[in-house]
């Protein structure tokens, strides 16, 4: 499989909270398996699913367009897989099915996350990276 360039189409802003309190983090149960946030780390609001992102992640891909409101600027690189499986993430480990996209936001394929096809072809789009 080859990964292929995408952006977030421009009307699929999120809802982001940079969780910048004196805390340890915290450990919540997302994709099949334990998710952890630190101290910095972004809660997204993303459609209908929350979930959380690194701090370093986010701050390289989104841009704020509004008081709470971002939207992501950076490419994305992703492929449809064929088969089950996981992904490490920044958070934890994500569990993907055959049909689902694996995206990065490296074009490496580091920084990965899975999505299912339907959600991702609802919120990106297939660019020419030229």
């Amino acid at each position: 499989m080859t990964r292929k360039t995408y952006r977030k189409k421009d009307n699929q802003p999120v809802i982001a909270v940079q969780l910048d309190l004196d805390t340890d983090g915290f450990t919540y149960r997302k994709w099949g398996s334990d998710q952890r946030c630190k101290r910095g780390d972004w809660i997204v609001r993303n459609g209908d699913e929350t979930y959380t992102v690194d701090s370093h992640s986010f701050d390289a891909t989104y841009e704020k367009v509004g008081p709470g409101l971002y939207r992501k600027v950076s490419f994305v690189y992703a492929e449809q897989v064929s088969g089950d499986g996981d992904v490490e993430t920044k958070e934890g480990s994500s569990h993907f099915e055959a049909g689902d996209y694996l995206v990065s936001n490296n074009p490496d394929g580091t920084d990965a996350y899975c999505m299912s096809a339907e959600k991702f072809e609802q919120m990106y789009v297939e660019v020419d990276p030229e």
